[in-house]
């Protein structure tokens, strides 16, 4: 039995579905905001399915597809919102306080972490996701269309100013 378009992107939709919702939580500040950017990245990926290449995984296909259309909406979104509204929600760390205990150490870190990434630029803010994501500088590379080595320096610089930014506090 052949399976048809439909079903095939239904298959890798579902099996990479946390791709689009790490890129989703990382560039939208509001529960809305994310169903519209997880709507268009997922309009965007059928569009381009045809285009697919076997000689790119999926998840590195769908990284470089949801990260452009995630960046692009930002930019359109950044003018109308209110810059202190941005990191308020979600980000690329799932963080909430359930239990209303006193956070951690470690908790706190990583809030600020999660606010310190937030301030970056669309790119290094893509570009730790994918680091965060343990994703190798290779893939890095394919999924933003630049040189390994450029993934290499820029993570260097990035580190560098989110240490800075510890540092201050």
């Amino acid at each position: 039995m052949k399976v048809n378009k439909k079903e095939k992107f239904i298959t890798a939709i579902d099996e990479h579905k946390k791709i689009i919702y790490k890129i989703v939580n990382s560039y939208c500040p509001n529960r809305e905001e994310r169903k519209d950017l997880e709507q268009e990245i997922i309009i965007q990926l059928w569009n381009s399915f045809d285009n697919y290449k076997d000689k790119y995984k999926y998840s590195t296909w769908m990284y470089r597809i949801a990260l452009n259309v995630a960046i692009s909406f930002y930019r359109k979104e950044k003018k109308w919102s209110v810059k202190n509204d941005f990191y308020n929600e979600a980000s690329i760390f799932s963080i909430e306080d359930e239990d209303g205990e006193d956070e951690t150490e470690l908790d706190y870190h990583m809030k600020l972490l999660q606010e310190f990434v937030n301030n970056l630029n669309e790119l290094n803010k893509a570009l730790m996701l994918l680091y965060l994501e343990e994703k190798s500088h290779e893939e890095i590379a394919e999924i933003l269309g630049i040189t390994k080595s450029n993934v290499a320096t820029k993570i260097s610089r990035v580190k560098l100013k989110l240490k800075k930014e510890f540092q201050k506090i």
